[in-house]
This record gives structure tokens, C-alpha cells and sequence, in this order.
């Protein structure tokens, strides 16, 4: 009797679980944008079946029995953002370069956690994490399970580097605390075959995408972040092995014959782009490579090294001194060039839940409030293979939406105060 009952009452928690999992919404939206064109819908209704969008209806439908609404009819309600481009572990202060030493993987994982729901309480609903220590892939997980709140992370893992490269932690370091040196298993890979063994190792430990340092950095040590990193053949390697594993690739590219090599390469995206030639921008256009430029990142190191004295070691504050700028100047030529933009702004360089800066920078640069919108939305969710999915609001899509008080066609910074968040049929409410 005992066996029985207790597997009655498993059926039952189990049964109600798939209940609550099931939860219609009603979203009552005073204006609503679906992305599937330029029009702004008044007084719609979203019908959500647990994680899902069902359908949508003209006026404020009343709901079925048991259904839930949720009343935003004082917003304008968009599919939920895309960044393109984030570091969900860490966040640059004052510490970093000493936090690699007294940081273990738990402590950045932790972080990681109070990241995320910053993240998603910012409005965005699925990120892509350009590489860490490793413990991205945990929180990824720790978010595809529930156990907590957040965007959809898909995650490099470990970004993959020369020695002595951007990804390098060890670079400006005594040689004699990192004894072997680091090598494949944490991305640092000189030659094609060691190249394809790193590909393949991030894959073995669950990255959803490759990310490559094809050119120097701003804020590693090294002394320029313009040079090329990689010869051609290793990023062939790279990217015919992401390939051949499903994978898609990244790269972080400053200098314009990194860039360029990339491109030829294969690469999706660039990522920075910061002193790309139009040749090279012409490349890109051709290629259909997309370009996720991170100009809220550019200005922020710009700020900190004109600003705060001694925020950065002498070599990167060179380095960082007019990359806000330079890197706006490159997108508003690559915008009208007809290049491929999706959104991305580099978080965890600058705080993480103030994502919606590339917004204004953005229009800064030259580009249109609706083009914006797509770049953070549609155009987004295709680099990411994501485009049936995310970034827009239709049928069958998932329930990620976003509320701002105002139309962002009018105030593209309207982003800036989101009121409530709906990931995956859940809503998080900021007022």
C-alpha cells in the first residue's frame, strides 16, 4: 500500500508540474511590434501555452478558464532581445587582472548566476558568450534546467588563442607560475592540427559555438591589439572543424588583416571589427559574414582610460584610449556598406544589465531606429541559427518578449527602461 501510495502522489506532483509548465498567458499589449514587419499593432492579445506563443488577437481577448493575464497594455511589447556578445562570468573593474589569481571556477560561476538575472531583467532573453574560464557552460545549464533565472546562453566556453594571444591568461604573468604552460585544453592552440584539437575539445565540453581571437586585444597585456594572431590555415582548420562538428565560429578581429583572414576563412561573424578597412568591409558584404560591432564596450574602455586614472595597466589604457570612437566610425561605414549587423555589446566589459546602451550608440552611428531593431532581434536570432525559434513574436516561436514604456521607433532608448520581462513563458517585472 505504502509503494502505491507513494507512486500515486509522484504521478500527482508530476501531474500538476506538466500542469504549471502548461500555464496559459494572456498578454494584453497596448502596442505591439512582431518583427515580421514595420507596423505597430494596437490593443493585440498574446496567447501563451507554457513556454510557447500560440496566437495572436486583435483587442484584449478575455481569456479561457484558468488562463492568466498579463496586463501590458500600458507598453509596447517586442520579441524578447538578443546580445550577440557577452562574457556572463566576469565583469571588468579595478581587480581583473588580479582576479585571475585569487578567483577560482565556483566564485565565477556565482557571478555568473547574479549576471544572468541582470542580464535578463535588462530585456534580454537569449545571450551569446564569447568565451571565459569555463564555468559559462555551467551557468548555461544551470539555466536550460530552471534551477536559475535567466537568458538562453549559447557559449563558447573557452576562446581559442596563440600563445601569448588574447586568450591568453598567462600573458604578462611570471613564466614560472603557470608551469606546463597553458595549451589546448584551455584554447591555446599554435598550428592547425593543435587548432583542430581545440575546436574539438570545446566541443567535447559542451560549447555550443567556436570562438577564435583572430588579432590582438584591448585589455589583455599584450602591447597591440591590432596585429593578425593566426596564419591562414589555422583558421581553416578552425572553421572547417566547427563545421564538421555543427558548430558555428566567431572572431574577435581589432586589426584589418586578422579580419580580412578570418573572412576568407569562413568565420559567421566579426566580432569588434574596430579598424576594418572598406576593402575588408567589402569582403564581409560579399561573403555575408555579419558583423556584431560591441560599441558600448569601445566606449566604455575609451572612457575609463581617458577618466580613471589607473582603472587600466598602462599598456591596455594605450590601447583603449580612442577605440569608442574608432569603432563607431567603422559601423556606420559597414551600415551603409549593406553589411550584415546583429546586435552585440560586449557585457562584462562595461556592468552587465546595461546592455541597452548599444542602442543609443548604435543610432549614433548612423543607423535607423527599425534597422536597430532587427539587428537586436531577427538579424540576431539568424547568426545564431535561431531565426524559426527567437526574434520574433508569431506562432510556434518562444514566449520571450519585452515591455518598454515607450515606442522605440520614437525613443530608441526606450530600451533603457524595461518594465517586464517574459522568458519562456515566465514574467520577471521590474516596476
Amino acid at each position: 500500500m505504502k509503494f502505491s501510495l507513494s507512486r500515486l502522489h509522484l504521478l500527482l506532483a508530476l501531474f500538476w508540474a506538466a500542469l504549471a509548465s502548461a500555464q496559459t498567458r494572456y498578454v494584453h499589449c497596448g502596442r505591439l511590434f512582431t518583427m515580421t514587419d514595420e507596423r505597430v499593432l494596437t490593443q493585440m492579445t498574446i496567447v501563451v501555452e507554457g513556454d510557447r506563443i500560440v496566437r495572436l488577437e486583435a483587442g484584449y481577448s478575455r481569456p479561457s478558464a484558468g488562463a492568466e493575464i498579463v496586463d501590458w497594455k500600458n507598453y509596447t511589447v517586442l520579441p524578447g532581445l538578443i546580445d550577440c556578445h557577452v562574457h556572463i562570468e566576469s565583469e571588468q573593474s579595478r581587480t581583473t587582472y588580479s582576479d585571475r589569481y585569487t578567483l577560482n571556477d565556483t566564485e565565477s560561476a556565482i557571478r555568473g548566476v547574479v549576471y544572468a538575472e541582470r542580464t535578463l531583467r535588462a530585456g534580454f532573453t537569449t545571450v551569446r558568450d564569447l568565451g571565459g574560464r569555463g564555468a559559462n557552460i555551467a551557468i548555461r545549464n544551470a539555466v536550460q534546467q530552471g534551477w536559475i533565472p535567466g537568458p538562453r546562453i549559447l557559449t563558447a566556453g573557452k576562446s581559442i588563442s596563440i600563445t601569448g594571444g588574447h586568450g591568453d591568461y598567462t600573458t604578462g604573468a611570471r613564466s614560472d607560475l603557470f608551469d606546463p604552460p597553458p595549451g589546448v585544453e584551455d584554447g591555446i592552440a599554435n598550428g592547425p592540427d593543435a587548432c583542430r584539437a581545440a575546436v574539438r575539445h570545446q566541443v567535447r565540453r559542451g560549447a555550443d559555438l567556436i570562438k577564435v581571437t583572430a588579432t590582438g586585444g584591448v585589455l589583455s597585456l599584450a602591447r597591440d591589439g591590432r596585429l593578425p594572431h593566426y596564419a591562414e590555415d589555422e583558421l581553416v582548420a578552425i572553421v572547417r572543424t566547427a563545421q564538421d562538428l555543427g558548430v558555428r565560429v566567431a572572431a574577435h578581429a581589432h586589426g584589418d588583416e586578422g579580419a580580412r583572414r578570418a573572412i576568407a576563412a569562413g568565420v559567421h561573424s566579426i566580432e569588434h571589427g574596430t579598424f576594418m578597412s572598406d576593402q575588408t568591409i567589402a569582403q564581409m558584404k560579399a561573403a555575408g559574414t555579419w558583423y556584431v560591432p560591441t560599441l558600448t564596450a569601445g566606449w566604455a574602455v575609451s572612457d575609463s582610460a581617458r577618466r580613471a586614472q589607473g582603472f587600466f595597466p598602462e599598456v591596455v589604457r594605450r590601447k583603449a584610449f580612442d577605440i569608442g570612437p574608432t569603432v563607431m566610425e567603422t559601423l556606420g561605414r559597414a551600415y551603409r556598406a549593406g553589411v550584415n549587423i546583429a546586435f552585440g555589446t560586449d557585457a562584462g566589459v562595461f556592468p552587465h544589465g546595461k546592455n541597452a546602451l548599444e542602442f543609443h550608440y548604435m543610432a549614433q552611428a548612423g543607423m535607423k531606429p527599425w534597422d536597430i531593431l532587427r539587428a537586436a532581434t531577427v538579424n540576431a536570432a539568424q547568426l545564431l541559427g535561431l531565426e524559426n525559434e527567437i526574434g520574433r513574436i508569431a506562432p510556434g516561436f518562444a514566449a520571450d518578449l519585452v515591455a518598454v514604456p515607450e515606442n522605440p521607433l520614437d525613443n530608441i532608448r526606450a530600451f533603457e527602461r524595461v518594465a517586464a520581462v517574459m522568458r519562456a513563458g515566465k514574467v520577471f517585472t521590474n516596476e
